[in-house]
């Protein structure tokens, strides 16, 4: 079995940080490609005052012919935020629907309905600029504000997104509140309403489920997971979120599974110590404490 891994350091990893400079993302993001990782959430074409660390979002797309394998993509919030990102030649977009109507109205500054009905116009510019859209559920578990999300409030915006045209459906654990079978019960529902459509999911390790979660969704026959280098991320617009999934956590827990991701893992250890260097400290993930099980003869334990 095969897991693609789509790294969201560049993105969910920096965005609630200080800027950091373009040459020290460059880095950064030189790092992420050089552990095979083939999908990359490279930045996000919202408002530089809401999220000034991903101001240079144009800027650093203009790095990305470096890295021609590489299957690059950009979350977008607004139709102004589509087309800026169409304009900087990214060809593979994110638009964000959170199934919560406070964390939305905190998030993009209107109710779930109404970023909901957007995805039509979105889904259509992104089309028509030959560019693929992919709708992501926020807060599909939980919300900071309002507690737990209905599932019927999920389903209902991936129907919708199905019958815009979306080209992938993604549902996000926001605020890291999620657990296994919570997340076999929300993939079931989706399933059958996605036909042949790709399902990805995302997880937060807020509450040490992450990891349980992510290996869960696999399970359940979902096939792309999000992670981030380090560790880093977290939603500036939720309250007591914080980071992601490490993508060298995963690899390890999916490669002792049999799963493969294509990820190296020793490059993705290094590529997490660049990301936490590059925003000045942090805990870092279990992978970069502990390193791969290996004595110091170099035998597995």
């Amino acid at each position: 079995m095969d897991v693609t891994l789509r790294d969201v350091a560049m993105r969910d990893g920096l965005q609630i940080e200080e800027p950091i400079s373009l040459d020290a993302k460059v880095e950064l993001l030189q790092s992420i490609c050089a552990t095979g990782v083939t999908e990359v959430e490279v930045t996000a074409f919202v408002s530089p005052s809401k999220v000034p660390a991903l101001a240079d979002a144009a800027e650093l797309c203009t790095q990305l012919g470096d890295f021609p394998d590489v299957r690059f993509s950009a979350l977008v919030a607004s139709v102004n935020g589509t087309r800026r990102a169409l304009d900087s030649g990214v060809s593979n977009l994110e638009y964000v629907v959170s199934a919560s109507d406070s964390h939305s109205r905190a998030n993009v500054g209107r109710n779930t309905d109404a970023s909901t009905a957007l995805i039509d116009d979105i889904v259509g510019i992104a089309h028509d600029a030959g560019a693929t859209l992919e709708v992501i559920i926020a807060t599909a578990w939980d919300c900071p504000f309002d507690g737990p999300t209905p599932p019927e409030r999920v389903t209902a915006i991936v129907t919708h997104a199905v019958a815009a045209g979306a080209d992938r459906i993604s549902i996000a654990d926001t605020i890291g509140t999620t657990t296994p079978r919570r997340v076999t019960d929300l993939a079931a529902q989706v399933f059958p309403l996605i036909g042949d459509l790709p399902l990805g999911a995302h997880f937060h390790n807020t509450r040490g489920t992450g990891l349980a979660s992510a290996y869960a969704a696999v399970q359940a026959g979902i096939t792309r997971l999000d992670a981030s280098v380090g560790g880093l991320g977290g939603c500036p617009f939720a309250p007591g979120a914080s980071g992601n999934i490490a993508t060298e956590d995963l690899v390890y827990l999916l490669r002792d599974c049999g799963i493969e991701t294509g990820v190296d893992l020793d490059a993705a250890i290094r590529a997490g110590r660049v990301a936490i260097g590059a925003v000045g400290g942090g805990d870092g993930s279990a992978l970069m404490r502990a390193g791969d099980r290996k004595l110091a003869t170099g035998e597995p334990r």
